[in-house]
């Protein structure tokens, strides 16, 4: 509803690296969210192996409440990768 109430909506870039060498895991994921010129909230995520092309996904938002949600539903599923590679997700970049 950030449309309707005029709230802004900050664009988010965040780079996640894990890595680890002995377990052969050189993993990264990108997630980049602004508002384009027709008002949606764009989030885009890249992943993929380091220095590899990897893979994208693009969705639109029309409330900036939706794509917030998105974007942290990604992030707690990157949040639990030591759980599941025996490895974390490091902040490279804000």
């Amino acid at each position: 509803m950030w449309m309707e109430t005029g709230e802004p909506f900050d664009d988010v870039e965040i780079e996640l690296i894990a890595r680890n060498p002995a377990r052969n895991i050189h993993r990264r994921y990108k997630i980049l969210a602004s508002v384009d010129l027709f008002g949606a909230v764009i989030v885009e995520t890249r992943w993929g192996r380091v220095g590899a092309a990897g893979q994208h996904k693009i969705r639109s938002f029309a409330f900036g409440l939706d794509a917030d949600r998105y974007v942290r539903s990604i992030l707690a599923r990157r949040n639990s990768a030591e759980t599941r590679l025996g490895t974390p997700y490091k902040i490279q970049a804000l």
